[in-house]
């Protein structure tokens, strides 16, 4: 999978989105504009908010009715009810909660904070707020056909969002959905430098290829919400991101 030289290059001069937008037309304007023809292989990693965006998943807060569960919740963590009972629409169940903290399981699957919730890039004049997209792997699979279409080329489109993570500080990328990639690569029965068989080690390349346009996709203003990251081999393209979740029997966490 790997190769001698990766190249990670953020496109420049994308508009702000909104619901209905044509993704792919606004990816392909900011390729002309900085004069990049795609290569079979290329791999365009998207901000979920872009996404969420296109998709119409923005909410507005005075439009939720807060429960008693959530107004109780609300109280212990210091949040608005409001947001809190979005995060328990947007889950399967609540994890961990202290105040200014609710980690929850989101209904796609994964667990982080406040469902993935997010006010920033969100206008600061209005009560919206953000919410993942309903199927992030079947956003990336639409984008990816779309631009292979498009292009006439074989690709892989990432969808990605910045987490935290339960043993380390800060926040990283992660792969939410993809499409056209080897998301989770098994090296078991590969061998190391002195023979050994590997028995136990997975590579979870998706979340490794968000993590790499993290650095150039930007967490304030910067305004470069896709990536385009060339040098990876695709291998298999029938996985997607869900194969990267634990089970919940083998979580430590849980």
């Amino acid at each position: 999978m790997g190769a001698g030289q990766l190249t990670v290059t953020a496109l420049p001069g994308l508009p702000l989105i909104g619901e209905n937008d044509d993704l792919c037309a606004i990816i392909f304007a900011a390729l002309e504009e900085s004069g990049i023809s795609l290569l079979d292989d290329d791999i365009l990693v998207v901000a979920q908010k872009i996404i969420s965006k296109a998709e119409g998943r923005v909410v507005s807060l005075s439009s939720i009715t807060a429960t008693e569960e959530a107004c109780r919740l609300a109280k212990a963590t210091d949040k608005e009810p409001a947001i809190v009972q979005l995060i328990l629409d947007e889950s399967t169940q609540i994890l961990r909660h202290r105040p200014g903290v609710l980690i929850a399981e989101h209904k796609q699957g994964y667990v982080l904070a406040n469902a993935g919730i997010d006010r920033s890039n969100v206008d600061s004049d209005s009560d919206q707020v953000l919410l993942l997209p309903e199927d992030s792997n079947a956003s990336a699979a639409r984008l990816r056909a779309q631009i292979e279409t498009h292009s006439g080329k074989t690709l892989g489109v990432v969808i990605a969002d910045s987490v935290g993570r339960a043993w380390r500080m800060g926040t990283t990328g992660m792969a939410l959905g993809s499409s056209g990639i080897t998301a989770l690569a098994n090296l078991r029965g590969d061998r190391d430098l002195f023979g050994r068989e590997l028995q136990v080690s997975e590579h979870a390349l998706a979340d490794s290829i968000a993590a790499a346009a993290e650095l150039l996709l930007g967490e304030a203003n910067e305004a470069t919400p896709v990536v385009l990251l060339r040098g990876l081999h695709l291998a298999d393209q029938t996985q997607d991101a869900s194969i990267l979740f634990r089970p919940a029997h083998e979580d430590m966490f849980r």
